[in-house]
């Protein structure tokens, strides 16, 4: 495969930067398949092409016919599919599998925000919450509106999701009215860049409404102005940074971040080993575990096991786990491709060594392990670790995020407070799980975990047939969490949108404000 120069899509042209380039490489086979740089290129140009021709663009568009853009895009992306899911394996070091879970859930989400604008209409606004009297005459009156911000949406993408990531932040953005600026992570971003290359030759988007940098964001984000916003999606260490850079910090742009998460399962005290409910924990937990490689936002983490239930829970985990092979993700059979890149594989393996302090290794050890399809020593490869704490509250367990195939089992008595109060000690995440078929149990655990969770998944007897297991983000549900997870929302339907909207309080004479309220969509 040669050697793919990636450019830049900025100021409605393909731009290639100059000096030093970034190496991007097949994961499998550590083979150089694309270079990119940024050099040279006017970040602050791209931001105001975007600002004066993208927003006023959108901005002139219906949520209707905002919808039918992002319709477009989706129909067009899924037109190269096939060409997709095989850049994603060998970019990113995906099964097949994984690959559609990627780009599907792209179109799948470009899509359902396509019927959301449908839906929404010929409006231009929102209307939020009901109206209200303001005084003792029923004619002064109150409204809340949602409308476009008057800026461009900055977008720093994570290297796990290059095709979803990129498209479930543009999705909400163009929807909302505002241009997009997006920069994915540069290790797995020909597939973006790709993804782009199809949008612009199908003529999808205004100009200006999609742009695209590839390599070093440079000093693009020195330039967002007080009605910007940035969405950013990666570790809690470059959060911090990005919140104190001047365009957020000084000029008060809006900022949402996804960040660390320790994720968890709990299994309740009812579950009998091998029933449904059981068998369902065992194989959504495997499938956290080893999907993308472990390479998810919301992988488990922490699996927390009632005490007589462990060594049912650790023989059942094991035995699933010993089935998922690892090796070459083109092989049929393949469960567990490689990490993505050289810096992730010695990230994980520095994150299994400081597990191994507190937990004992009762399946894998953190090395390449026996891998199907590899008659070579390259590529970034681990093997499944599950390890077992015989502390619950092990330090280590629930201050640092293994990005790869590795998780924990902790014991607890099986007390649903006990096992909220467990899951708390993570400091904030994007989604927590409880496994019951009891009420008090399910219900204890889910209430008692949900101040410190973006989401709770229940899982029972009743949905094991249907569920789609707490590692699937779904547009129709917020993504997002407290404490280290961020602190940020997105998706969630409408709610979506509000990140990209200003909330303004109308007051007024009533049948004036009446008359406003109808030229945007009713209350939601």
């Amino acid at each position: 495969m040669s050697v793919q120069q990636l450019s830049s899509y900025v100021c409605g042209e393909w731009k290639t930067g100059s000096g030093k380039t970034a190496s991007l490489k097949n994961p499998t086979t550590e083979e150089v398949i694309a270079e990119a740089s940024t050099g040279g290129i006017d970040m602050a140009a791209a931001l105001a092409y975007a600002r004066e021709q993208g927003m006023p663009a959108l901005q002139e568009l219906t949520f209707a016919q905002r919808g039918q853009l992002l319709m477009a895009a989706s129909k067009a992306l899924h037109k190269y599919r096939d060409e997709l899911l095989e850049l994603s394996t060998t970019s990113g070091g995906n099964t097949r599998g994984d690959a559609k879970f990627d780009v599907d859930g792209a179109t799948g989400t470009l899509a359902f925000y396509a019927k959301l604008g449908e839906r929404l209409g010929e409006a231009r606004f929102l209307m939020h919450g009901e109206g209200v009297q303001l005084s003792r005459s029923p004619r002064y009156w109150g409204e809340h509106m949602l409308v476009p911000r008057r800026g461009v949406a900055v977008h720093v993408n994570a290297f796990n999701f290059p095709a979803w990531g990129t498209a479930e932040k543009a999705a909400c953005a163009l929807l909302a009215g505002m241009p997009v600026v997006s920069k994915p992570a540069t290790a797995t971003s020909i597939l973006a860049w790709r993804m782009t290359q199809i949008l612009v030759e199908e003529k999808v988007f205004p100009a200006g409404a999609f742009s695209l940098v590839c390599g070093s964001a440079g000093d693009l984000l020195d330039h967002l102005g007080c009605f910007d916003v940035l969405a950013f999606t990666g570790s809690s260490d470059t959060a911090a940074k990005l919140r104190g850079g001047p365009g957020v910090l000084q000029r008060g742009a809006r900022i949402n971040v996804e960040a660390d998460s320790l994720n968890a399962a709990v299994l309740g005290r009812d579950v009998e080993p091998g029933s449904d409910t059981f068998d369902l924990f065992v194989r959504e937990v495997v499938r956290d575990m080893t999907q993308k490689a472990g390479q998810k936002c919301t992988a488990i983490r922490r699996i927390f096991v009632p005490q007589d239930l462990l060594e049912a829970a650790r023989e059942g985990l094991v035995e699933e786990l010993s089935a998922q092979r690892t090796g070459d993700p083109t092989q049929r059979g393949v469960k567990v491709g490689p990490l993505a890149s050289e810096s992730q594989l010695r990230d994980v393996r520095g994150g299994v060594e400081r597990l191994k302090g507190c937990a004992k290794a009762v399946h894998g050890d953190g090395s390449r392990g026996e891998l199907t399809g590899i008659d070579h020593d390259k590529g970034y490869f681990m093997s499944p670790v599950l390890f077992e704490a015989s502390d619950a509250r092990a330090e280590a367990v629930h201050a640092h995020e293994v990005f790869g195939p590795v998780a924990t089992i902790l014991p607890y008595s099986g007390d649903p407070a006990e096992a909220a109060e467990l899951v708390g000690l993570g400091q904030g995440g994007l989604v927590a799980s409880i496994y019951s078929d009891d009420f008090d149990v399910a219900s204890g655990v889910a209430l008692g975990m949900a101040p410190y969770s973006g989401r709770v998944n229940l899982g029972s007897a009743k949905v094991a047939e249907q569920s789609l297991g707490p590692g699937a983000v779904l547009p129709q549900l917020i993504h997002g969490g407290p404490g280290r997870a961020g602190g940020g929302e997105e998706l969630g339907g409408l709610r979506g949108l509000g990140f990209y909207m200003q909330r303004t309080a109308l007051q007024g004479y009533k049948p004036v404000l009446e008359k406003i309220a109808k030229l945007g969509h009713p209350s939601v």
